[in-house]
């Protein structure tokens, strides 16, 4: 049986790729490494939006068969 489930959390992505962007930028100061990291933020988001509708939606297929779970694209 393949189940497809819409999973909705407004938060979780943005922030989770805060913090890993925000790990590559540690003891960095001023106004050029706060534009490129904001910069770094944005292209992680668009690559994420692959999977992720409006940052927050993410669908996944459950297969019970075959015992396995893969996400669903939204483009």
């Amino acid at each position: 049986m393949k189940i497809r489930v819409t999973m909705k959390d407004q938060d979780v992505l943005y922030d989770a790729i805060v913090d890993a962007v925000s790990e590559t930028f540690i003891g960095m100061l001023g106004d050029e490494q706060y534009e490129a990291k904001n910069c770094r933020i944005e292209e992680v988001l668009e690559v994420a939006r692959t999977w992720f509708k409006h940052n927050e939606y993410l669908r996944v297929e459950i297969d019970t068969d075959a015992k396995t779970c893969i996400v669903i694209p939204w483009k």
